[in-house]
């Protein structure tokens, strides 16, 4: 059998981890348990008119929550992670990569680093997450990097390997594996081992940047 895609691999790593730690884990979404995560990856995939409002506000924001909690309503724990497990309906499968890789990466380690273990994963697997995901950095940096409008930032790999993902007059750097370093650009700095270092001016920037995906 060959092996999984990337996110292919971390929705099954995902899944795993959602049944070892149950309904009530906590996770670095606030305010989120296990059960609320594997609910906003259902309906993230099978009810378009929750899509709005996870990155809007105000009347959005306020349906998708009503959309989240019906759907923990109907299904239990154990059947919205074998609908996560499934993967995405037929129409979405084409995009899975694009839609998927960054989200069920973050999302695994959410869960993974929300009971606690931050430390880098090790591995094969862990190597193909890792190529996979500066590669989608290459096209995605300028967008995840869009809350620093006035500094630049160069993402720097331990290899040395460097995008320039943003220009500007003083530069920071955020220096990690990719992984560390998508963890950080989605908002999850105080869990990413990431280093931040360049101009003084350009990084206060950064720490103060409201960074999400």
């Amino acid at each position: 059998m060959p092996p999984l895609a990337p996110q292919q691999a971390e929705r099954a790593a995902l899944c795993d981890l959602f049944e070892k730690v149950g309904s009530d884990a906590p996770t670095l979404c606030e305010g989120w348990a296990t059960y609320d995560l594997a609910a906003h990856l259902v309906i993230r995939e099978r009810k378009p008119l929750s899509g709005p409002g996870l990155v809007m506000g105000g009347a959005a924001a306020r349906l998708t929550a009503r959309i989240l909690a019906r759907a923990k309503q109907t299904h239990s724990y154990p059947e919205l992670v074998a609908l996560v497990r499934r993967g995405p309906p037929p129409v979405l499968r084409p995009f899975d990569k694009v839609m998927n890789l960054t989200e069920y990466f973050v999302h695994h380690e959410d869960v993974r680093r929300g009971g606690g273990d931050t430390t880098e994963r090790r591995g094969p697997e862990a190597d193909e997450i890792e190529d996979a995901l500066w590669r989608m950095l290459h096209r995605a940096a300028k967008f995840m990097t869009r809350p620093v409008k006035t500094v630049g930032i160069d993402l720097v790999r331990p290899d040395g390997e460097v995008i320039h993902a943003r220009p500007g007059p003083s530069v920071a750097t955020l220096t990690g594996a990719a992984t560390e370093i998508v963890l950080f650009l989605s908002g999850r700095g105080d869990a990413a081992n990431v280093e931040l270092g360049g101009a003084p001016d350009a990084v206060a920037v950064v720490r103060a940047a409201g960074f999400g995906i």
